[in-house]
C-alpha cells in the first residue's frame, strides 16, 4: 500500500501532519506507517500495545495532530482510550481501523468522537482522503483559535430581577454594535426561557451538549445551535423541567469551545447557578450583577459581591440596577451604594409594560425604541469597546 496523500508541501499551506499510530499487528502496523510517509504527513510515535491515557495525553498536548488506532486487539481498551482522547482534546483528529465489519461498533466509535473510520483493506485514496480532511480540519480549528472571545456572564441577586430579559436583549444588541459572532447560552436548566424571550424554539438545548461531554467539539455544538434573524447563535435551555442536573461536568468545556468560535459568549447563569457558580466566575471576563432596589436584592447583592471578593482576581464585576425609577426610589442612591459597597454601573429604567409586551408577542425589546433598548445598547456598545453615540432622533431597532 503506498501513500497516495499529497505530496505538495503547499497544498493545504500547513506543515506536516504529526501522527500517534497505535496497533499490535505487525504487518498492518507497518503497511500503514509506509502509506503515511511524505512531506504532509509523519508518524511521530507508535504504540504496539494500548498506552496508559496520562502517557499519550502529554504527547497530544505536545506533538500530535492525529491519532490513528486499531480496534481488533482490544475494541472495549481501544473505545475507553478513545473517550478519553476526544473528551479531553476536542480540537484532535481520531481515526480507527479495523478488519471486522460491526457496524455496532462503528457507531460506538462515533458517538465517541472518532472522526474517520476505516476497513481492511485499505484502500490508498481512502487514507490519503481522511488525512486531507484531518489537515483541513486542523487549519479549521486553528482559525477558530485566533478568535479567543469573551465570556460574559449575567446573574441576578435573586429570582425574577430580570436577567434573562437584560441577558438576550443584551445578546441582540452586542451582535449589532460589535459585528461579531455572538452566542447566547442559557444555563438556567431548570426554568430556563431566553429562547421564548427571543422568539425562537430551538430543536435541540444546551442539555444536549451536557448529556454528550465525550462529543463535544465545535462541529458537535455547531449541530445544536439555533439562528436568530439577526444574527445571534442560541443555546437554549430545555423546553421541559429538569432537576437536579448537573452543570459541572461539561460546562466548562462548552464555554471554552464556544469561545474559541465566537467574539462573545453571553451566559444568561439564572438567579441561582449551584454548582457550578465558582466554574462561570472563573472563566467570567465581565459579570452582570442583575439587581433592583430592594432589601432583598440588595442584601443578596452584598453577599455576591463580599463572596467574590473573598475570592481574589479581577473579575470585572458590574452591577446593573433593573426597573430603575429615580423618582420612586425608597432608598437613596448614597445607600444604595453603601449597601452594594461600589457603585451600580448600569441602571435599566423601569418601564413594565414594554417589557411585558416583548415577553407575550416574542418581539425583543431590543428591536424597539424605548428606554430600555436603548439602555441596553448603551450596555452592548461598552462592551465591545465603542463609545456611546451622539443621540438620535429617528426610530431605530435591531435592524437599522
Amino acid at each position: 500500500m503506498m501513500s497516495t496523500f499529497a505530496r505538495n508541501p503547499d497544498s493545504l499551506g500547513m506543515k506536516a501532519l504529526s501522527i500517534v499510530l497505535i496497533g499490535r499487528q505487525d504487518k498492518r502496523r507497518e503497511a500503514l506507517v509506509k502509506a503515511l510517509e511524505g512531506p504532509q504527513a509523519s508518524v511521530y510515535r507508535l504504540f504496539e500495545e494500548y498506552p496508559a491515557f496520562d502517557t499519550l495525553s502529554k504527547i497530544i498536548e505536545q506533538h500530535c495532530n492525529v491519532v490513528i488506532i486499531d480496534l481488533d486487539e482490544d475494541p472495549e481498551r481501544a473505545l475507553d482510550l478513545i473517550e478519553n482522547i476526544c473528551g479531553n482534546h476536542s480540537t484532535l483528529t481520531v481515526i480507527v481501523y479495523s478488519s471486522r465489519n460491526d457496524a455496532e461498533l462503528m457507531v460506538r466509535c462515533m458517538r465517541a468522537g472518532v472522526r474517520e473510520v476505516l476497513t481492511d483493506p485499505i484502500l490508498p485514496g481512502t487514507l490519503a482522503e481522511a488525512l486531507v480532511r484531518a489537515a483541513a480540519r486542523r487549519v479549521e480549528v486553528t482559525r477558530r483559535k485566533k478568535v479567543s472571545g469573551k465570556i460574559l456572564v449575567f446573574v441576578g441577586a435573586k429570582g425574577g430581577s430580570g436577567v434573562t430579559t437584560l441577558s438576550s436583549n443584551f445578546a441582540l444588541a452586542l451582535t449589532k454594535e460589535s459585528k461579531s459572532r455572538v452566542v447566547l447560552v442559557d444555563l438556567d436548566l431548570e426554568l430556563g426561557d431566553a429562547g421564548l424571550a427571543l422568539g425562537i424554539t430551538g430543536k435541540f438545548s444546551v442539555l444536549d451538549a451536557l448529556r454528550n461531554t465525550s462529543r463535544l467539539d465545535s462541529d458537535f455544538i455547531s449541530t445544536l445551535l439555533t439562528d436568530h434573524s439577526s444574527g445571534l447563535s442560541v443555546l437554549p435551555a430545555p423546553g421541559e423541567y429538569i432537576s437536579n442536573a448537573s452543570l459541572t461536568d461539561g460546562a466548562g468545556t462548552l464555554l471554552r469551545i464556544l469561545r474559541e468560535d465566537f467574539s462573545y459568549v453571553v451566559v444568561d447563569a439564572g438567579s441561582s447557578p449551584g454548582q457550578a457558580r465558582d466554574l462561570l466566575f472563573d472563566l467570567a471576563d465581565a459579570i452582570y450583577l442583575v439587581t433592583e432596589v430592594n432589601i432583598p436584592s440588595l442584601r443578596n447583592s452584598r453577599s455576591l459581591i463580599t463572596y467574590l471578593n473573598n475570592l481574589g482576581g479581577d473579575r470585572n464585576l458590574e452591577v446593573v440596577l433593573n426597573r430603575f425609577d429615580a423618582r420612586s426610589l425608597e432608598i437613596d442612591e448614597t445607600s444604595i451604594n453603601k449597601a452594594l459597597t461600589q457603585p451600580a454601573k448600569w441602571k435599566i429604567p423601569n418601564d413594565y409594560a414594554s417589557v411585558r409586551r416583548a415577553q407575550n408577542t416574542g418581539v425583543p425589546i431590543a428591536m424597539e425604541n424605548t428606554g430600555v433598548s436603548q439602555a441596553i445598547f448603551e450596555l452592548a456598545r461598552a462592551a465591545c469597546g465603542k463609545l456611546a453615540p451622539a443621540p438620535r432622533r429617528k426610530r431605530f431597532g435591531l435592524f437599522g
